[in-house]
């Protein structure tokens, strides 16, 4: 799995005569197994990866500087808590969730920013879990070149970040993504990532669902709304 990874992140670099990979780096688990991939993929002098807190957690970004220490990385960091912020004071009045997918379509514009820069492939940290659900801001986090950990579920990930020798701390720490305070992946979603991996994982291999019907219908009905994020804009064919 891990070779088949990294010989993949490496065609496709190629094929788009990109010069590396750029890369968020959030503290989290799915960041870091990217990070790790791509390094062995294309070496480390060839990976930048962006800190880019936006009124987040220290804590994570405490984490994001530990993965890029130990993996031997370039880093930059570019705070968005400003622009953010003062973005927010210009718009009209929204709830949590306008105001909270501002932070990924920011970080997806700096992002792009550097790849055009430095003519480096964006490379994403969506894992299949997330993926399936719609459980990622659409042209943000959803906003990538190429998505290497993307036919994986969470359980694989963090069965690979145990092997990629990803820092503890990373791998057991609660999975969010730092939208607001205290914000978990599982919290927001509803069901935990191991109930969500187990029907999903029916589902793709057309086996009989053994989970509650109530949580097998929900996962069912995120899977059907998100359609739209999976693919790209419709086209009016004429």
């Amino acid at each position: 799995m891990k070779n088949k990874i990294i010989s993949w992140i490496k065609q496709k670099v190629k094929a788009a005569g990109a010069k590396g990979i750029v890369l968020g780096l959030s503290g989290g688990i799915d960041s870091a197994v990217v990070a790790a991939l791509s390094k062995q993929a294309v070496g480390k002098a060839r990976v930048l990866a962006l800190f880019m807190p936006c009124n987040s957690h220290p804590q994570d970004l405490a984490h994001a500087k530990l993965v890029a220490r130990k993996l031997g990385l370039k880093s930059k960091l570019v705070d968005l808590s400003k622009v953010y912020n003062d973005f927010l004071k210009i718009l009209p009045p929204a709830g949590s969730l306008a105001r909270s997918n501002l932070k990924p379509r920011l970080r997806m514009c700096t992002l792009y920013y550097f790849a055009n820069k430095l003519n480096y492939l964006v490379c994403g940290t969506g894992n299949k879990s997330e993926l399936m659900v719609g459980y990622f801001t659409k042209y943000g986090d959803g906003g990538v070149d190429i998505l290497p950990i993307a036919d994986l579920f969470k359980r694989q990930v963090r069965q690979l970040a145990r092997e990629l020798k990803i820092p503890e701390e990373v791998i057991i720490k609660p999975p969010t993504a730092g939208l607001w305070h205290g914000q978990t992946d599982e919290g927001e979603m509803g069901i935990t990532y191991n109930d969500l991996d187990g029907i999903l994982d029916r589902f793709c291999n057309h086996k009989q669902q053994i989970a509650a019907v109530k949580t097998v219908n929900k996962v069912t009905r995120m899977y059907k709304q998100s359609e739209h994020k999976r693919k790209g804009a419709e086209i009016c064919k004429i």
